[in-house]
C-alpha cells in the first residue's frame, strides 16, 4: 500500500511549508488527485489520519479534489475532459491523445495559523 509512503511524503511538506511560514500548526490541506495517479483516496485519507498524530497537522482536514483526465486531441486541436475511461476525443473521435492532466497529485494548498 504505497499510499502510506505518499501521506509520510505530504506530512513532510507540510511541515516544511509550516517551518517556512512560522506556523505552529495546519488546520486544513488541500489536494488534487487524478484518476489515473494510482492513488486510491479513501486509503490515502485513512492513512492521512492515523498518521498525522503528533505532527504539526494533527488538528488539520484533508480535502481531497479529484481530477478527471484531461485530454488534448492532436487531430481536432480541441481539449476535452473524459467522462469514461475510453481514450477517444469526445468531440471528433479520434484516438490521437495526448493526456493533459489527471495523471499526478498534488498539494493545492494549506491553511496553517501561528501560536500567537
Amino acid at each position: 500500500m504505497h499510499e502510506f509512503s505518499i501521506v509520510q511524503s505530504l506530512l513532510n511538506q507540510c511541515e516544511d511549508n509550516a517551518k517556512a511560514n512560522n506556523a505552529d500548526k495546519i488546520t486544513k490541506v488541500v489536494i488534487k488527485i487524478g484518476v489515473l495517479s494510482g492513488v486510491e483516496p479513501d486509503l490515502l485519507e485513512s492513512a492521512f489520519e492515523t498518521f498525522k498524530e503528533g505532527t504539526v497537522c494533527s488538528e488539520s482536514e484533508l480535502v481531497i479534489n479529484l481530477q478527471p483526465v484531461v485530454v488534448y486531441c492532436l487531430e481536432c486541436k480541441e481539449t476535452s475532459e473524459l467522462k469514461k475511461f475510453e481514450y477517444i476525443c469526445p468531440k471528433c473521435g479520434s484516438a490521437n491523445l495526448e493526456v493533459k492532466d489527471g495523471e499526478d497529485m498534488y498539494l493545492m494548498s494549506l491553511e496553517m495559523e501561528d501560536g500567537g
